[in-house]
């Protein structure tokens, strides 16, 4: 699509939107695939960067701000802004890429610059707009804007992680600005938003709301603060700390599965099965495996200092690998998938967020044949993310790189099945 035509319309830079961040994705998960295949070190490189660096920023920066925007219209969509976000983020892409290939990381820290001032703008506009007392009258709406700042932060990580690999000697630059806090950093903002959203679409219908509101509330500070106390405790080295925290959000998540899988037998029962309540499930149910990979890792850590290159000792990297791609190719992609399916028809439908504020947002948007082909799509993204995980704790390469391709190409089916809105 060419930016030049662009007509100014809400569902085009949803169209955008969609084609671009599920291409992403996709290209992120064949990439790696092929690297898992010919071992070459720069496609196993490269490959979480363009997650991050592309879905991450755009999830946030455009998804989000739907979101935001649905329950506070004061903070109005502007869809030329929304197109620039989307050609800085493409280029942001290929500065990354030009960066790992020729280790330049002047121009990676060039990169995290740049996308620190884009996402100043959204945070601008929203503190500007919504006061504190607003913004917290609202559980979801505290999720998704602290979404924003943690995309600053994350944005910033990649500007010091660019200056920490050009000057390794510099004492100005904190110890544990790595790769891997990178990487951390960026799927914490991605993690907020699927929360903010499941209270938003799911819980806050209910019909014991209060209840619901006050508890979505509480794991609001249980979440944020409990993920930023155990970062705290990982760079302390307090393993006593990282084993307690980890286990109580371990139970958080043991709780938010059970109650949503309860929350969807009902639905079901009464409405009709949505598939993007199904992937949002599937995204939970990997969380799970994603916290109990992290005790794992945990358990294994003691004694290795934080910065550690490889984190873990190398028998034990399966352990390492399996955490992250449970969160990445589970928790955070399953979910924003199940996202995708109600937002982007919710959007085109009605060229605005008409859909979104209504009760609307989960009934029958989409035709039955497209609801079933979602079904079926996410078993085979389901079937993929196991073999990827057995894949690892057999450490058979070629059984990764099949089962990435094929999570890949499974992934980008969702373009394909939401044609006929699109």
């Amino acid at each position: 699509m060419k930016l030049h035509r662009f007509d100014g319309e809400l569902n085009t830079v949803a169209r955008m939107f969609l084609t671009v961040s599920v291409t992403v994705i996709a290209t992120a998960s064949l990439l790696g695939a092929a690297g898992a295949v010919t071992g070459n070190h720069f496609l196993l490189k490269i490959h979480p960067y363009l997650f991050f660096i592309g879905f991450g920023n755009l999830a946030i920066l455009i998804l989000n701000r739907y979101l935001t925007a649905a329950i506070y219209p004061e903070l109005k969509i502007d869809p030329f802004r929304q197109v620039r976000y989307l050609s800085v983020v493409l280029l942001a892409l290929v500065m990354i890429v030009v960066a790992v290939a020729m280790e330049w990381p002047l121009l990676k820290a060039l990169t995290g610059l740049m996308l620190m001032i884009v996402v100043v703008g959204p945070i601008r506009e929203i503190f500007t707009t919504l006061s504190i007392p607003k913004i917290w009258k609202e559980v979801s709406v505290r999720y998704y804007i602290f979404d924003v700042l943690f995309l600053f932060v994350a944005n910033l990580g990649l500007f010091t992680l660019g200056l920490r690999e050009a000057f390794p000697d510099q004492q100005l630059i904190p110890f544990f600005v790595t790769q891997s806090s990178y990487f951390l950093g960026s799927s914490f903002p991605l993690s907020i938003s699927v929360m903010g959203f499941l209270y938003t679409y799911a819980w806050s219908r209910s019909s014991k709301r209060e209840l619901v509101k006050r508890l979505f509330s509480l794991w609001f500070y249980v979440f944020v603060g409990g993920v930023l106390l155990f970062l705290t405790v990982i760079l302390a080295e307090n393993y006593l700390g990282m084993m307690l925290i980890s286990h109580f959000l371990l139970f958080g998540v043991m709780v938010l599965l059970g109650s949503f899988g309860l929350y969807l037998y009902h639905f079901f029962h009464k409405n009709f099965p949505h598939p993007a309540l199904a992937f949002l499930l599937s995204g939970l149910a990997l969380l799970f495996a994603t916290s109990g990979y992290g005790i794992m890792n945990i358990y294994f850590l003691k004694g290795i200092h934080f910065g550690t290159i490889p984190p873990l000792h190398p028998d034990r990297m399966w352990i390492y690998h399996s955490h992250t791609h449970a969160a990445l190719l589970g928790w955070i992609t399953c979910s924003f998938i199940g996202m995708l399916y109600i937002v982007i028809p919710s959007i085109i439908r009605s060229n605005s967020l008409e859909t979104l504020r209504s009760e609307r947002a989960l009934s029958a948007l989409l035709p039955r044949m497209v609801m079933n082909k979602a079904f079926r799509q996410l078993t085979v993204l389901l079937l993929s993310a196991t073999a990827i995980l057995l894949a690892f704790f057999l450490e058979n390469s070629l059984l990764l790189g099949v089962a990435g391709t094929l999570y890949g190409c499974a992934v980008y089916y969702v373009s394909v099945n939401l044609r006929l809105e699109i």
